[in-house]
């Protein structure tokens, strides 16, 4: 367990989060819950800001939405000083009616719909990824039409192969995300958008996965970025000013995974800026606008589930199963990747772990697990459950397999709390059923 002063146990044996009692949120809110960290939060966005202007000095840190969001998360994050990226409509329009700054936000997705290029251009977004050659002619006329000129970005597969699960991996040759810069097509992509009336072509964006430890390979990423900075200049003529370099740190999930206070993930900030600095220097290279677009790290250790225990399942010699109230609706990332958590009875801290157990969901599914081998105190229902670190990609992933309910969302803050996102009830999970007429 990563403890912090906003995560730990108090004298009673309970774990807390924020000043509160993660047994006494379980029965004010009920479970499954997903419990957010303010403090973590803003401690976070603070450290990624400082270092970035720092150890570089003009550039901005965006806050990759997908991880978690909601109107609260923006509102928050607004706060911080820190900008957004959004990769849909609906993440755009929740930004966007939280009072967020649309200059402040950067429009990405693989195959934005034509409403969607029209609603971030109407509403005045700061940079559009294109991600596309049909892209750049769409937005283009889109921004004809309207007497617009859109400031974009090119999103470029710089071939970095991040050490990751595959599914997460968005750099390598095979990946549906972005021109490849081995095989051409980033070349073309570049005289496409210098070409295009409508868009303004800033510069790139590159983002090479998530969940990665590996300081190198981003140190890697920004060398071919400013490789191709500087052949785009020697042969098209044409000099960038803006650079994305994406996000993808690693976070704390079990014993496996590095152990970083807040003050550490400075080291990912760091290590790119560190590697753009020498890289545009050696090159001649203007030097740019940086963006970096943290998400998991920002929100994922920030973030906790709590769950309440059901059934106790032993099956002599095999495995231990514990059931809980939530499952793959409230967090599919174990079904989807294999992830791994750490697990903890939330009101019975101080008891020793003595019996290994998978934690199972309540879904119609055999692969409905939230997490195994979790060595906990002989689990008893009624017990509280909290998964760590689920801060990231759970409430995003969440459905409603089975008709099951999505859990709230509720924020913490020196024992005070209240909801980020209320609990969908039946009626709000049968809302949009229609009565059709041909039944």
């Amino acid at each position: 367990m990563n403890t912090r002063d906003t995560l730990k146990a108090d004298k009673n044996g309970h774990l807390t989060i924020g000043g509160a009692d993660c047994t006494e949120l379980a029965a004010k809110y009920g479970t499954p819950l997903y419990v957010y960290d303010k403090k973590y939060i803003e401690d976070i966005c603070g450290v990624f800001d400082k270092t970035l202007k720092e150890h570089y000095g003009e550039g901005r840190i965006l806050y990759a939405s997908k991880a978690f969001s909601c109107k609260g998360i923006y509102r928050l994050i607004d706060r911080c000083g820190i900008g957004a990226d959004v990769v849909s409509g609906g993440e755009l329009y929740t930004a966007l009616s939280s009072g967020f700054p649309a200059e402040k936000l950067v429009m990405h997705g693989n195959n934005k719909l034509d409403e969607e290029l029209v609603y971030a251009v109407e509403s005045g977004v700061g940079f559009i990824v294109c991600d596309a050659f049909d892209e750049i002619g769409r937005l283009g006329r889109i921004c004809e039409q309207r007497g617009i000129t859109q400031d974009i970005l090119l999103r470029v597969n710089p071939g970095v192969e991040a050490h990751t699960h595959h599914f997460v991996q968005t750099a390598t040759p095979d990946s549906k995300f972005g021109f490849s810069l081995p095989n051409g097509d980033a070349v073309k992509a570049v005289e496409e958008a210098l070409k295009t009336s409508g868009v303004r072509l800033r510069g790139l964006h590159c983002h090479i996965g998530s969940q990665i430890f590996e300081k190198d390979s981003f140190a890697l990423a920004a060398e071919k970025m400013t490789d191709f900075y500087r052949r785009v200049k020697d042969e098209l003529s044409c000099e960038f000013d803006v650079i994305n370099l994406g996000g993808g740190f690693g976070i704390y999930y079990t014993d496996e995974d590095r152990k970083l206070d807040v003050g550490g993930y400075a080291e990912y900030i760091v290590a790119v800026t560190e590697t753009l600095k020498r890289c545009v220097k050696e090159k001649q290279l203007k030097k740019p606008f940086l963006f970096l677009e943290p998400g998991r790290s920002v929100v994922g250790e920030a973030g906790i589930t709590l769950y309440t225990a059901g059934s106790v399942k032993k099956i002599e010699g095999v495995k231990n199963y514990v059931a809980v109230d939530g499952g793959m609706f409230d967090n599919p990332r174990h079904a989807l990747y294999g992830s791994k958590y750490t697990a903890v009875l939330a009101n019975r801290m101080n008891e020793k772990p003595c019996e290994m157990y998978s934690i199972a969901g309540k879904c119609c599914e055999s692969g409905d697990i939230i997490a195994e081998d979790c060595f906990l105190p002989q689990v008893k229902r009624g017990d509280i459950i909290a998964v760590l670190s689920t801060g990231a990609y759970n409430y995003s992933m969440a459905s409603n397999y089975n008709r099951n309910a999505v859990p709230p969302a509720i924020l913490v803050e020196n024992g005070k709390s209240d909801y980020l996102v209320r609990k969908q009830s039946y009626e709000d999970i049968a809302r949009n059923d229609h009565d059709c007429n041909l039944i």
